[in-house]
């Protein structure tokens, strides 16, 4: 489908809805409708009521496949119906794009902030983040959300919550989005042998701690490029740290993955290994010296669902390296 002189874009964006399968589904057939798009993973939250969707493609199809789903879900979602697990502010919440194969972060900036023009003639709030933020408070994912859906009536109207694209009113169906270019993002949760979310809440604090610390140490440095959060899966029986690990490099998951389960240890619980949202790059497995079956077995990525190593890994995916 791509060659090795491909320009393409990986998108992972995340929709608010993970009980309804005819509306996850009609989502997913706006994107592979679009030629020179690959749709690559589908991963359904039921208790988070979220659903992330992985593809990549070359620029201009991935803009098109774009569009397409996100007005989809602004048909089909009704964000005053909304109730889920995972903080949200609108029916697709955020929106990365990311660049993959022979094309800078720069041209991804572009083409993002032309998406984004038309998606907000739409009538959709559009807030740019990452890289493409307008301001350096926009960059921050966690600032867009504060407060989230339903705070989104009062702060719209202030001056500084002017959309970057789309009227400066509430959309009551919708809510509002985030769209920008970004690097590598993984979301990962670590499953704990117990359903109490106050474990998990206060693991994930200890994560937060040691990063605010910012003194120079292992744990210190390892978290700067780590969110944790606490909640409880009910599907899967367990309470689980959700992370969002932003440098995959800097932060690796099998460091991250032991350091929360040294965390975990020092108050008497036990991890019951991991669960990784989305799809993931074959280095971020690979860059502590660990091969890719090694990493899979120690993460315990088969503990809660089946990891294929063939569909998972970006890579491997899509067939271009």
């Amino acid at each position: 489908m791509f060659s090795a002189n491909d320009q393409i874009i990986e998108c992972v964006p995340n929709f608010s809805e993970g009980r309804d399968p005819v509306i996850i589904e009609a989502i997913a057939n706006s994107i592979k409708q679009v030629p020179d798009v690959k749709l690559m993973h589908i991963d359904i939250g039921f208790d988070a009521n979220r659903t992330v969707f992985t593809f990549a493609g070359k620029p201009g199809a991935v803009a098109e496949a774009a569009y397409n789903c996100i007005l989809t879900a602004s048909e089909l979602i009704d964000m005053q119906k909304h109730k889920g697990e995972h903080p949200r502010m609108g029916a697709c919440d955020v929106f990365p794009l990311i660049p993959l194969h022979n094309i800078t972060m720069d041209e991804v900036v572009d083409l993002s902030k032309v998406l984004g023009k038309r998606i907000g003639d739409a009538g959709i709030p559009v807030y740019l983040y990452e890289h493409s933020a307008s301001t350096l408070q926009r960059k921050d994912l966690t600032y867009l959300r504060k407060g989230e859906y339903e705070e989104i009536k009062n702060k719209i109207l202030l001056e500084e919550w002017s959309p970057d694209y789309g009227p400066r009113e509430f959309n009551s169906r919708f809510g509002m989005m985030a769209l920008g270019a970004r690097n590598f993002l993984l979301a990962y949760n670590i499953n704990l042998k117990t359903t109490d979310v106050s474990i998990a809440k206060q693991i994930a604090k200890q994560v937060r701690i040691f990063r605010e610390k910012n003194d120079d140490s292992y744990e210190s440095n390892l978290f700067q490029h780590v969110k944790a959060i606490g909640w409880v899966m009910q599907e899967f029986n367990c309470a689980q740290v959700s992370t969002n690990i932003t440098d995959i490099d800097a932060s690796p998951i099998t460091e991250v993955f032991s350091s929360i389960n040294k965390l975990a240890a020092e108050i008497d619980i036990e991890t019951d290994g991991s669960e990784l949202i989305g799809l993931i790059p074959e280095r971020a497995l690979t860059n502590t010296s660990m091969s890719v079956d090694e990493a899979i077995d120690y993460l315990g990525l088969n503990a809660v669902d089946k990891f294929d190593k063939n569909e998972r890994i970006i890579e491997y995916n899509l067939g271009v390296k």
